[in-house]
């Protein structure tokens, strides 16, 4: 017996201006029309997407939401990044269209965001529904990140974002250096992303001058990697 489907339909300026971004991302186009009106189809996988076109649209006030649940978010953000960077040679961060990397949020489950030409969100979580609360050993700036990124990638307000990690890094700065290091990053990322490349260039200058140990390097493995694309981004 056939379950039910749903589909999100989601408003784009042109089709021309989105449906490239979707094909980067893995997503093959099913459907095409012009006239009467312009409407399309995408689907990756499970993942089906209708786009509709109003020239008058800003993506800018777009208030498109869809929320995508999928097995393994860092999988498909892994995907995702190589399409982009294959199609476009990079992977935009910030402005419309833009992707956030996979991360813990306060209050919900971690994910990440995909914001496509059109100014639509697709909010990318697991099928799970438990919130991934950072473990006490991590210390209390794995919780100041989660909270930043709550603030920054879920609800798109990096200054907020800022702000969060800022005080948390003032709070707690007798934090040692492997529990300072992913606020750092984080924090250098939304640097980035608001512009500031010199703030983002001194933090990063601040991560590599580190001392680690073996052990914590192997568990910072995602944040180094982080910090190497970021700083390889900064001087091309």
């Amino acid at each position: 017996m056939r379950t039910e489907t749903v589909i999100p339909c989601l408003p784009c300026r042109y089709l021309d201006d989105v449906l490239p971004f979707y094909t980067a991302l893995g997503f093959d186009v099913t459907y095409r029309q012009e006239r009467p009106n312009p409407y399309a189809a995408v689907r990756r996988g499970g993942i089906e997407v209708h786009l509709f076109g109003v020239p008058e649209f800003d993506p800018a006030e777009s208030m498109g939401n869809v929320i995508v649940k999928v097995d393994d978010t860092e999988a498909l953000h892994k995907s995702f990044a190589a399409g982009l960077r294959a199609a476009f040679g990079k992977v935009p961060v910030s402005g419309i269209p833009r992707m956030t990397r996979p991360r813990r949020m306060q209050g919900t489950a971690g994910g990440f965001m995909v914001v496509d030409p059109g100014g639509n969100w697709l909010r990318i979580t697991r099928h799970k529904d438990e919130f991934d609360e950072p473990d006490p050993s991590e210390g209390r700036l794995a919780r100041v990140v989660a909270a930043a990124a709550r603030q920054a990638d879920s609800h798109g307000d990096e200054a907020a974002g800022i702000r969060v990690l800022e005080n948390g890094l003032a709070r707690h700065a007798d934090a040692p250096p492997a529990q300072r290091l992913p606020a750092l990053v984080y924090l250098a990322e939304l640097r980035v992303r608001t512009g500031d490349r010199e703030g983002a260039a001194a933090l990063l200058a601040e991560v590599q001058a580190m001392d680690l140990t073996p052990a914590e390097r192997e568990s910072l493995t995602k944040d180094l990697t982080t910090a190497a694309e970021l700083t390889t981004d900064l001087h091309p």
